[in-house]
Protein backbone atom coordinates (compact mmCIF):
# COMPACT_ATOMS: atom_id res chain seq x y z
CA UNK A 1 0.00 0.00 0.00
CA UNK A 2 1.19 3.51 -0.88
CA UNK A 3 0.19 6.67 0.97
CA UNK A 4 -0.35 9.85 -1.04
CA UNK A 5 -0.73 13.38 0.33
CA UNK A 6 -2.18 15.84 -2.18
CA UNK A 7 -1.04 19.43 -1.62
CA UNK A 8 -3.25 21.92 -3.49
CA UNK A 9 -2.16 25.39 -4.56
CA UNK A 10 -4.99 27.81 -5.35
CA UNK A 11 -4.58 31.33 -6.71
CA UNK A 12 -8.02 33.05 -6.81
CA UNK A 13 -6.61 35.81 -9.01
CA UNK A 14 -6.14 33.51 -12.01
CA UNK A 15 -9.17 31.23 -11.68
CA UNK A 16 -12.89 31.74 -11.23
CA UNK A 17 -13.50 28.14 -10.16
CA UNK A 18 -15.90 28.30 -7.19
CA UNK A 19 -14.68 26.86 -3.90
CA UNK A 20 -15.65 27.47 -0.28
CA UNK A 21 -14.85 26.49 3.27
CA UNK A 22 -17.44 24.10 4.73
CA UNK A 23 -15.92 23.88 8.19
CA UNK A 24 -19.07 25.27 9.81
CA UNK A 25 -21.32 22.62 8.27
CA UNK A 26 -18.86 19.72 8.37
CA UNK A 27 -19.57 16.74 10.58
CA UNK A 28 -15.97 16.89 11.84
CA UNK A 29 -15.65 20.40 13.30
CA UNK A 30 -11.88 20.22 13.76
CA UNK A 31 -11.19 19.81 10.05
CA UNK A 32 -10.59 22.71 7.68
CA UNK A 33 -12.56 21.34 4.72
CA UNK A 34 -12.72 23.06 1.34
CA UNK A 35 -15.36 22.12 -1.24
CA UNK A 36 -14.55 22.65 -4.93
CA UNK A 37 -17.15 22.77 -7.67
CA UNK A 38 -17.62 19.97 -10.18
CA UNK A 39 -15.24 19.87 -13.18
CA UNK A 40 -12.44 21.52 -11.21
CA UNK A 41 -9.12 20.68 -12.90
CA UNK A 42 -5.73 20.61 -11.19
CA UNK A 43 -2.36 20.32 -12.90
CA UNK A 44 0.01 17.75 -11.39
CA UNK A 45 3.32 19.31 -10.31
CA UNK A 46 6.12 17.80 -8.26
CA UNK A 47 5.88 14.27 -6.88
CA UNK A 48 8.29 13.50 -4.07
CA UNK A 49 8.77 10.89 -1.40
CA UNK A 50 8.37 12.39 2.07
CA UNK A 51 9.17 9.39 4.26
CA UNK A 52 12.26 7.25 3.71
CA UNK A 53 10.97 4.43 5.87
CA UNK A 54 7.46 4.18 4.46
CA UNK A 55 5.93 4.46 0.95
CA UNK A 56 4.51 7.96 1.52
CA UNK A 57 4.48 10.56 -1.25
CA UNK A 58 3.47 14.19 -1.63
CA UNK A 59 1.83 15.27 -4.90
CA UNK A 60 1.59 18.99 -5.65
CA UNK A 61 -1.58 20.08 -7.45
CA UNK A 62 -2.11 23.54 -8.94
CA UNK A 63 -5.58 24.82 -9.80
CA UNK A 64 -5.70 25.61 -13.52
CA UNK A 65 -6.63 29.04 -14.77
CA UNK A 66 -9.62 29.80 -16.98
CA UNK A 67 -7.35 30.60 -19.93
CA UNK A 68 -4.97 27.66 -19.60
CA UNK A 69 -4.05 27.07 -23.25
CA UNK A 70 -2.59 23.61 -22.70
CA UNK A 71 -5.78 22.51 -20.97
CA UNK A 72 -7.88 23.98 -23.79
CA UNK A 73 -5.80 22.13 -26.40
CA UNK A 74 -6.09 18.87 -24.47
CA UNK A 75 -9.84 19.34 -24.10
CA UNK A 76 -10.23 20.00 -27.82
CA UNK A 77 -8.07 16.98 -28.67
CA UNK A 78 -10.17 14.70 -26.46
CA UNK A 79 -13.35 16.19 -27.92
CA UNK A 80 -12.13 15.47 -31.46
CA UNK A 81 -10.97 11.97 -30.54
CA UNK A 82 -14.37 11.18 -29.02
CA UNK A 83 -16.37 12.89 -31.76
CA UNK A 84 -19.74 11.54 -32.82
CA UNK A 85 -23.19 12.66 -34.00
CA UNK A 86 -24.89 12.01 -30.65
CA UNK A 87 -24.03 12.12 -26.98
CA UNK A 88 -24.25 8.32 -26.80
CA UNK A 89 -21.73 7.81 -29.61
CA UNK A 90 -19.37 10.35 -28.06
CA UNK A 91 -19.63 8.58 -24.71
CA UNK A 92 -18.95 5.23 -26.38
CA UNK A 93 -15.88 6.59 -28.16
CA UNK A 94 -14.58 8.02 -24.91
CA UNK A 95 -15.11 4.71 -23.10
CA UNK A 96 -13.09 2.98 -25.83
CA UNK A 97 -10.30 5.56 -25.54
CA UNK A 98 -9.94 4.99 -21.80
CA UNK A 99 -10.13 1.20 -22.11
CA UNK A 100 -13.56 0.70 -20.52
CA UNK A 101 -14.45 -2.01 -23.01
CA UNK A 102 -17.10 -3.80 -20.96
CA UNK A 103 -19.02 -0.59 -20.31
CA UNK A 104 -18.74 0.42 -23.96
CA UNK A 105 -19.97 -3.01 -25.07
CA UNK A 106 -22.94 -2.84 -22.70
CA UNK A 107 -23.91 0.60 -24.01
CA UNK A 108 -23.55 -0.28 -27.70
CA UNK A 109 -25.52 -3.51 -27.21
CA UNK A 110 -28.43 -1.58 -25.67
CA UNK A 111 -28.32 1.02 -28.46
CA UNK A 112 -28.23 -1.74 -31.08
CA UNK A 113 -31.38 -3.36 -29.68
CA UNK A 114 -33.19 -0.03 -29.53
CA UNK A 115 -32.66 1.07 -33.13
CA UNK A 116 -34.24 -0.02 -36.39
CA UNK A 117 -32.07 2.30 -38.50
CA UNK A 118 -29.64 0.33 -40.68
CA UNK A 119 -26.96 3.03 -40.62
CA UNK A 120 -27.01 3.10 -36.84
CA UNK A 121 -26.87 -0.70 -36.70
CA UNK A 122 -23.88 -0.67 -39.03
CA UNK A 123 -22.07 1.76 -36.72
CA UNK A 124 -22.87 -0.18 -33.54
CA UNK A 125 -21.79 -3.49 -35.09
CA UNK A 126 -18.52 -1.84 -36.14
CA UNK A 127 -17.90 -0.49 -32.63
CA UNK A 128 -18.68 -3.88 -31.07
CA UNK A 129 -16.24 -5.47 -33.51
CA UNK A 130 -13.57 -2.99 -32.40
CA UNK A 131 -14.23 -3.83 -28.76
CA UNK A 132 -14.00 -7.58 -29.33
CA UNK A 133 -10.82 -7.12 -31.34
CA UNK A 134 -9.25 -5.12 -28.51
CA UNK A 135 -10.27 -7.88 -26.10
CA UNK A 136 -8.67 -10.55 -28.35
CA UNK A 137 -12.10 -12.16 -28.78
CA UNK A 138 -11.47 -12.72 -32.47
CA UNK A 139 -14.44 -14.95 -33.27
CA UNK A 140 -16.91 -12.34 -32.07
CA UNK A 141 -14.89 -9.54 -33.64
CA UNK A 142 -15.27 -11.28 -37.01
CA UNK A 143 -18.97 -11.84 -36.36
CA UNK A 144 -19.65 -8.17 -35.69
CA UNK A 145 -17.43 -6.92 -38.52
CA UNK A 146 -19.22 -9.21 -40.97
CA UNK A 147 -22.58 -7.86 -39.81
CA UNK A 148 -21.20 -4.38 -40.48
CA UNK A 149 -20.05 -5.46 -43.91
CA UNK A 150 -23.38 -7.12 -44.71
CA UNK A 151 -25.22 -3.82 -44.22
CA UNK A 152 -22.58 -1.80 -46.09
CA UNK A 153 -22.61 -4.10 -49.11
CA UNK A 154 -26.38 -3.57 -49.38
CA UNK A 155 -26.35 0.20 -48.94
CA UNK A 156 -23.04 1.48 -50.36
CA UNK A 157 -21.50 1.54 -53.85
CA UNK A 158 -18.88 -1.19 -54.37
CA UNK A 159 -15.90 1.20 -54.18
CA UNK A 160 -17.00 3.15 -51.11
CA UNK A 161 -14.17 3.89 -48.61
CA UNK A 162 -16.20 2.45 -45.71
CA UNK A 163 -16.14 -0.93 -47.43
CA UNK A 164 -12.35 -0.72 -47.65
CA UNK A 165 -12.20 -0.06 -43.91
CA UNK A 166 -14.46 -3.02 -43.10
CA UNK A 167 -12.51 -5.39 -45.36
CA UNK A 168 -9.32 -4.20 -43.67
CA UNK A 169 -10.73 -4.74 -40.19
CA UNK A 170 -11.71 -8.30 -41.03
CA UNK A 171 -8.32 -8.91 -42.63
CA UNK A 172 -6.56 -7.69 -39.49
CA UNK A 173 -8.52 -10.05 -37.25
CA UNK A 174 -7.84 -13.03 -39.52
CA UNK A 175 -4.15 -12.09 -39.50
CA UNK A 176 -4.14 -12.08 -35.69
CA UNK A 177 -5.87 -15.48 -35.76
CA UNK A 178 -3.14 -16.83 -38.04
CA UNK A 179 -5.57 -17.45 -40.91
CA UNK A 180 -3.32 -15.81 -43.48
CA UNK A 181 -5.15 -16.85 -46.63
CA UNK A 182 -8.35 -15.15 -45.43
CA UNK A 183 -6.34 -12.16 -44.22
CA UNK A 184 -4.85 -11.79 -47.71
CA UNK A 185 -8.27 -12.07 -49.31
CA UNK A 186 -9.77 -9.23 -47.27
CA UNK A 187 -6.64 -7.08 -47.36
CA UNK A 188 -6.69 -7.54 -51.12
CA UNK A 189 -10.27 -6.26 -51.33
CA UNK A 190 -9.25 -3.21 -49.30
CA UNK A 191 -6.33 -2.53 -51.63
CA UNK A 192 -8.51 -2.99 -54.71
CA UNK A 193 -10.88 -0.23 -53.57
CA UNK A 194 -8.05 2.07 -52.49
CA UNK A 195 -6.23 1.74 -55.81
CA UNK A 196 -9.42 2.88 -57.56
CA UNK A 197 -10.28 5.76 -55.25
CA UNK A 198 -7.09 7.13 -53.66
CA UNK A 199 -4.08 9.07 -54.99
CA UNK A 200 -1.05 6.87 -55.63
CA UNK A 201 0.86 8.37 -52.68
CA UNK A 202 -1.96 8.19 -50.13
CA UNK A 203 -0.87 6.93 -46.67
CA UNK A 204 -3.75 4.43 -46.54
CA UNK A 205 -2.27 2.72 -49.60
CA UNK A 206 1.06 2.50 -47.81
CA UNK A 207 -0.67 0.88 -44.84
CA UNK A 208 -2.35 -1.69 -47.08
CA UNK A 209 0.93 -2.55 -48.81
CA UNK A 210 2.54 -2.99 -45.41
CA UNK A 211 -0.32 -5.18 -44.13
CA UNK A 212 -0.16 -7.47 -47.15
CA UNK A 213 3.62 -7.57 -47.00
CA UNK A 214 3.61 -8.65 -43.37
CA UNK A 215 1.06 -11.40 -44.08
CA UNK A 216 3.32 -12.76 -46.81
CA UNK A 217 6.21 -12.53 -44.37
CA UNK A 218 4.22 -14.58 -41.82
CA UNK A 219 3.52 -17.12 -44.56
CA UNK A 220 7.23 -17.40 -45.36
CA UNK A 221 6.77 -15.97 -48.87
CA UNK A 222 9.58 -13.46 -48.48
CA UNK A 223 9.93 -12.29 -52.08
CA UNK A 224 6.24 -11.35 -52.20
CA UNK A 225 6.54 -9.73 -48.79
CA UNK A 226 9.47 -7.61 -49.94
CA UNK A 227 7.61 -6.48 -53.06
CA UNK A 228 4.75 -5.01 -51.01
CA UNK A 229 6.92 -3.63 -48.21
CA UNK A 230 9.04 -1.73 -50.72
CA UNK A 231 5.86 -0.16 -52.13
CA UNK A 232 4.97 0.86 -48.60
CA UNK A 233 8.32 2.53 -47.93
CA UNK A 234 8.32 4.23 -51.33
CA UNK A 235 5.11 6.08 -50.44
CA UNK A 236 6.16 6.93 -46.90
CA UNK A 237 9.50 8.35 -48.05
CA UNK A 238 7.62 10.74 -50.34
CA UNK A 239 4.99 11.98 -47.89
CA UNK A 240 6.60 11.82 -44.44
CA UNK A 241 9.44 13.71 -42.74
CA UNK A 242 12.71 11.79 -42.85
CA UNK A 243 12.62 11.07 -39.10
CA UNK A 244 8.95 10.03 -38.86
CA UNK A 245 8.39 6.98 -36.59
CA UNK A 246 6.33 5.23 -39.29
CA UNK A 247 9.43 5.17 -41.49
CA UNK A 248 11.34 3.45 -38.71
CA UNK A 249 8.65 0.77 -38.53
CA UNK A 250 8.74 0.24 -42.29
CA UNK A 251 12.54 0.05 -42.37
CA UNK A 252 12.45 -2.47 -39.54
CA UNK A 253 9.87 -4.62 -41.34
CA UNK A 254 12.00 -4.69 -44.49
CA UNK A 255 15.07 -5.52 -42.42
CA UNK A 256 13.19 -8.40 -40.83
CA UNK A 257 12.31 -9.88 -44.22
CA UNK A 258 15.91 -9.56 -45.45
CA UNK A 259 17.05 -11.33 -42.29
CA UNK A 260 14.53 -14.12 -42.91
CA UNK A 261 15.92 -14.42 -46.45
CA UNK A 262 19.46 -14.68 -45.10
CA UNK A 263 20.55 -11.38 -46.65
CA UNK A 264 22.20 -10.07 -43.50
CA UNK A 265 24.01 -7.01 -44.94
CA UNK A 266 20.71 -5.59 -46.25
CA UNK A 267 18.95 -6.52 -43.02
CA UNK A 268 21.63 -4.67 -41.07
CA UNK A 269 21.32 -1.63 -43.34
CA UNK A 270 17.55 -1.31 -42.85
CA UNK A 271 17.75 -1.96 -39.11
CA UNK A 272 20.33 0.83 -38.87
CA UNK A 273 17.99 3.22 -40.69
CA UNK A 274 15.25 2.35 -38.22
CA UNK A 275 17.61 2.84 -35.28
CA UNK A 276 18.80 6.23 -36.57
CA UNK A 277 15.22 7.54 -36.58
CA UNK A 278 14.34 6.03 -33.21
CA UNK A 279 17.42 7.50 -31.54
CA UNK A 280 16.30 10.94 -32.71
CA UNK A 281 12.63 10.62 -31.82
CA UNK A 282 12.29 8.25 -28.84
CA UNK A 283 13.41 8.50 -25.20
CA UNK A 284 16.49 6.36 -24.45
CA UNK A 285 14.51 3.81 -22.42
CA UNK A 286 11.75 3.27 -25.01
CA UNK A 287 11.00 -0.44 -25.67
CA UNK A 288 11.12 0.06 -29.47
CA UNK A 289 14.79 1.01 -29.13
CA UNK A 290 15.48 -2.17 -27.20
CA UNK A 291 13.75 -4.17 -29.95
CA UNK A 292 15.85 -2.47 -32.61
CA UNK A 293 19.10 -3.10 -30.73
CA UNK A 294 18.05 -6.73 -30.37
CA UNK A 295 17.33 -6.97 -34.11
CA UNK A 296 20.74 -5.58 -34.99
CA UNK A 297 22.39 -7.91 -32.49
CA UNK A 298 20.57 -10.84 -34.07
CA UNK A 299 22.04 -10.07 -37.49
Amino acid sequence: MVGVLFKMFVDPSISSTPFASIREVSHIKTEEEILFSMHTVFRIGDIQKIDNKHPLYEVDLKLTSDNDQQLHRLTEYIREEAAGPTGWTRLGNLLLKIGQFNKAEEMYTVLLHQTSDENEKQYYYHQLGCIKGRQDDYENAIRYYKKTLEIEEKTLPPSHPDLAISYGNIGLVYRKMGDYSKALFFYGKTLEIQQKTLPTNHPDLATSYNNIGMVYRNMGEYSEALKFLLKDIEIRQKILPSNHPSLATSYSNIGEVHRNMGDYPKAFSFYEKALEIQQKTLPPNHPDLATCYNNIGGV
